[in-house]
């Protein structure tokens, strides 16, 4: 076995160790984001919990708002 005496268990500095972490921290903040910007447009969507009529109230007000941009699109 490996005597590390005064090193760590990864084998990092604690210079590296710290650069390390900084950088998966804002990775993960990254991620995180990105994550909950998804899961907010899935929600808008297509409600995960429909409403009473189902998904048909909302594929009806989706086609509502379709054909009220179009006019403007084309």
């Amino acid at each position: 076995m490996a005597d590390n005496t005064g090193g760590s268990l990864s084998g990092l500095t604690e210079g590296e160790a710290k650069e390390f972490h900084s950088i998966f921290m804002t990775s993960f903040i990254v991620f995180t984001v990105i994550a909950v910007i998804a899961h907010v447009l899935a929600w808008q969507w297509r409600p995960w919990l429909p409403g009473p009529e189902g998904y048909t109230s909302t594929i009806d007000t989706l086609n509502g708002v379709v054909n009220s941009i179009i006019p403007f699109v084309a």
